[in-house]
């Protein structure tokens, strides 16, 4: 199972060219069950040029499987010391809902399906964080 982030998302939808949106398309053509996390539908939301893309971007992003973090504290907690033992071993995520992403990846054990470096870096030091490049 995968998990879809932002940078996929939104450049499979602008018709991007790229080799994680032909990866996308390919998860969608061998029918590969497939998600977003919340954080990535957030995101996608706050993007809407207008009040009619937002419409369609909702109604588009509903008919998407959601995965979730258990609304804990104990959950936070785990990103935050994620990404403290990043930053110890000289990588600085730039976006705090990347850390919650790759959380959801871990905890709901799914493969990410990035276009972003810094998920790179977190995976090559986050040992429970699989990413996607090829079927």
């Amino acid at each position: 199972m995968v998990l879809v982030d932002t940078s996929v998302l939104i450049g499979f939808l602008k018709g991007h060219t790229s080799s994680k949106v032909a990866l996308f398309q390919e998860v969608l053509r061998r029918d590969v069950p497939f998600g977003i996390s919340a954080y990535t539908y957030q995101e996608v939301l706050q993007g809407a040029r207008d009040e009619a893309e937002l419409e369609i971007l909702k109604s588009y992003l509903s008919t998407q499987r959601i995965y979730h973090l258990r609304p804990e504290a104990a959950t936070y907690e785990k990103a935050a010391v994620l990404y403290f033992s990043l930053r110890r071993q000289g990588i600085t995520p730039r976006s705090t809902l990347d850390m919650l992403i790759a959380l959801t990846a871990i905890e709901c054990d799914l493969a990410l399906l990035h276009d972003d470096r810094d998920f790179d870096a977190m995976a090559e030091r986050i040992a429970e964080l699989r990413t996607l490049d090829t079927l």
